[in-house]
């Protein structure tokens, strides 16, 4: 059954969290408009238009494209292409050149898309393959609409083709696979990270034997290794898959003999059933393996775990701790994860259905009749959301990646040390279960905050509200008023701080500067009053603060005060806690 949907309009705030959740950020004017929309109407226009897909890197040394057609000595050297990719990825989360009424399901497509990527990570330094990262990009992107790309798009068949993806190959040691010296990473990776999982986090029993991992065993590893084995990393990208057709692997010795493949039968714990994997004999060449017989026990195995309930349960707590919140207690496992999981499986393993189900649901703005406690504001941002959905929110733009690569990665390479600053090693996470907020019980988004990580959060804020005023970054304060916000408001302080809270901050119903109306209000009356103390504060002292900013507004008098004044208070707005959140 669906998860119960949201009744009436959504209003300004519920229109804000949903797009910050769904995508990399919206602007004013994108909160204004889905405020007017049902719940329905906001995940159509989200999830149910067209978009196209990005045309591939420029390498800026050539001004053509090398991930596809691939790379000769005229091409710059692979460590850069790399990066270039990963400025190019940013750009995409960006919308950057997507016309504006697709902008903002574009942005929604490519949060899923690294949404997956948390999920099935990489390791760009292991990998180190400008052309894998892509390719790997690419087949995510594929299967991020899965609703709308067909039958053959869904969760279950992408857990298929990245087991022969040439990043994840690298990655984990699939290329090192075969007959007879059986590598296990992969197998016990993708168990325990990429599908069944080992149960809900916090709820699991004391081990007392050491090769049970409570829904599979140590030999449904070992057996699921001998599936995977066989398979070679393709340098060339020539070997193309037929359903997605992106390259991907290729087995070791030809593909009507795979030489390096296990072609034994694989035995399976009780855990599943005492099942048996083997090679279709349909399949095979003179007895032999062959790729298509190799493929087809790669398919068996993803069927297997999938034929168990707690594999839907355990992707669909990933969708849940990445979109709502990371504390899932048995009572909710069992009802929405259970309610999610059930979508995934009736939609045919379709990750779009269970997130249009999730967006549309009274759980995901937590907004029934009684409720205390909500999900606004519940995440830490990550430095990526926190990145670009500011610069998503203040209309600021990167260069172009097809007319101007080369001012892109310039700038994109400056954002990722930025990021790299925040905590977020952009592509390189410490190991293979990808970065620690997505999947480190029990802290989740809470690795993102140190005290370093902290202070690089507010000199960024602090670079775009105060830095060089020749930077194209540095928001222009005044102008953003005088656009976005009505004169009446702008120029009365209290009533221009509760207008920007709508769209700055997550909490802001009843907004009060009395302390004794605190208990209806999002934020207390003593972060009210100290976003206008730092707003109105100024070189010269004010015998009445509030009307000596209502005069220099309405009266271009003293300019440069104005400047600084605004300046003052959306740095305080936006290196508060409260902005941390969403």
């Amino acid at each position: 059954m669906p998860l119960p949907s949201l009744a009436g309009t959504l209003g300004p705030k519920r229109a804000a969290h949903l797009l910050h959740r769904a995508s990399f950020g919206p602007t004013k004017e994108q909160i204004d408009s889905f405020a007017t929309l049902t719940v329905a109407q906001a995940v159509a226009q989200l999830f149910q238009q067209p978009l196209p897909t990005p045309l591939a890197p420029i390498d800026p040394l050539t001004g053509k494209e090398r991930a596809i057609s691939g790379t000769t000595t005229a091409n710059s050297g692979d460590s850069d292409l790399q990066e270039f990719f990963k400025g190019w990825f940013l750009a995409q989360m960006m919308s950057t050149g997507i016309p504006s009424g697709q902008a903002l399901a574009y942005s929604v497509r490519e949060k899923i898309v690294f949404f997956i990527h948390t999920v099935f990570t990489t390791i760009q330094s292991k990998v180190d393959n400008s052309r894998s990262l892509y390719f790997q990009n690419q087949l995510f992107r594929l299967y991020a609409f899965d609703k709308t790309a067909g039958t053959k798009f869904n969760f279950k068949e992408l857990s298929k083709k990245i087991c022969v993806d040439n990043a994840m190959l690298k990655l984990l040691d699939g290329d090192l696979n075969v007959k007879g010296s059986p590598n296990e990473n992969y197998a016990r990776e993708f168990h325990e990270l990429y599908t069944i999982g080992r149960g809900l986090e916090g709820t699991l029993p004391v081990v007392t034997d050491p090769g049970d991992y409570f829904l599979y065993r140590e030999v449904d590893v070992q057996a699921a290794a001998k599936v995977l084995s066989g398979w070679d990393i393709d340098t060339t990208f020539a070997n193309i898959d037929p359903d997605t057709l992106l390259p991907r692997g290729i087995v070791r010795g030809s593909k009507t003999n795979a030489s390096s493949h296990d072609n034994s039968s694989k035995q399976f714990s009780d855990r599943f059933n005492n099942s048996i994997i083997q090679p279709n004999p349909a399949l095979l060449s003179g007895g032999n393996a062959t790729e298509a017989s190799a493929l087809d026990e790669i398919s068996q195995l993803v069927e297997q775990i999938y034929s168990k309930p707690e594999t839907a349960m355990n992707i669909c707590r990933r969708v849940y701790r990445h979109f709502v919140y990371h504390n899932i207690t048995e009572a909710l496992d069992t009802t929405v994860i259970a309610a999610m999981a059930d979508t995934f499986k009736n939609s045919g393993y379709k990750i779009q259905s269970v997130l249009e189900d999730l967006f549309q649901s009274q759980h995901f703005f937590d907004a029934a009749s009684g409720v205390d406690d909500d999900n606004f504001g519940a995440i830490i941002k990550s430095p990526l959301d926190l990145m670009i959905g500011t610069m998503r929110f203040f209309e600021k733009t990167v260069p172009d990646p097809q007319s101007s690569a080369s001012q892109l990665y310039t700038k994109t390479g400056a954002m990722v040390t930025e990021l790299t600053s925040m905590g977020m090693h952009f592509y390189e996470p410490f190991d293979v279960a990808g970065y620690d907020a997505y999947h480190q019980y029990p802290i989740y988004h809470r690795s993102w905050i140190s005290t370093n990580y902290l202070t690089s959060r507010y000199d960024f804020i602090r670079m775009l509200v105060s830095g060089d005023p020749m930077s194209t970054d540095k928001i222009d304060v005044v102008n953003f008023i005088k656009i976005k916000i009505p004169n009446v408001t702008a120029s009365n302080a209290r009533d221009l701080i509760i207008e920007l809270a709508k769209y700055l901050l997550p909490l802001n119903d009843s907004l009060t500067y009395d302390a004794t109306q605190d208990d209806a209000s999002g934020l207390t009356a003593e972060r009210m009053n100290y976003f206008l103390t730092a707003f109105l504060k100024s070189p010269q002292i004010d015998t009445d603060p509030e009307g000596s900013w209502t005069f220099r507004w309405n009266n271009p008098v003293d300019p440069e005060v104005v400047t600084r004044q605004l300046e003052s208070l959306f740095n305080a707005m936006m290196q508060s806690p409260e902005y941390q959140l969403f």
